[in-house]
């Protein structure tokens, strides 16, 4: 059983005060949360490197895919490692389940399965992920730096990428214009 006190499954929206150019007006899926640290990874943030060029470099044969999607920067740590984000669990052999409907996988099969045209139907692939230390996304969270909400899989897949944060921040019931950028403290 997950512990109610960490915020796996979860995104991070970044405050509109949060200056870091990494993760400024970021989203960023929390995939796991410890005492042990965070990792998570970058929703909003496409590159100009398309999945076709990328499975080429790979040397995974493939047809053509629909839209050619854009491969996401998914944060500064490990950029040469791949993140694929899909709905439905699929038979892969490296993927950890979110939620009910929501994996991660990072091995190659699932990869060579979106070239072959039999991998996930909503799916989106990222390198590099953002990771924080023992007690440092909390100390970000206490620094007025993120929110978080639970996870909609419709700003993952179906929100066009441009509109996310603001799609995110809505998920919050808060007006975005009426955040302040500073943390006041009693």
């Amino acid at each position: 059983m997950a512990d109610e006190t960490y915020l796996s499954n979860q995104f991070l929206v970044a405050m509109p005060g949060l200056e870091d150019s990494n993760f400024s007006h970021s989203v960023t899926l929390l995939c796991e949360h410890s005492d042990k640290g965070a990792l998570g990874l970058v929703v909003n943030r496409p590159t100009d490197l398309r999945l076709s060029d990328m499975l080429d470099q790979m040397g995974l044969e493939h047809g053509e895919l629909p839209g050619d999607p854009v491969v996401y920067w998914g944060g500064p740590v490990q950029p040469e490692r791949g993140f694929v984000v899909h709905a439905g669990p699929g038979d892969w052999d490296s993927t950890l389940k979110l939620d009910d409907d929501l994996y991660i996988t990072t091995s190659r099969d699932v990869l060579g399965a979106i070239g072959r045209g039999g991998g996930p139907a909503d799916y989106f692939v990222a390198l590099g992920y953002a990771g924080w230390g023992e007690g440092q996304l909390e100390s970000e969270i206490k620094s007025n730096s993120w929110l978080n909400t639970p996870v909609d899989t419709s700003v993952l897949f179906r929100t066009p990428v441009a509109e996310r944060w603001l799609a995110a921040t809505r998920l919050l019931g808060v007006d975005v214009s009426h955040l302040a950028s500073v943390a006041g403290h009693a």
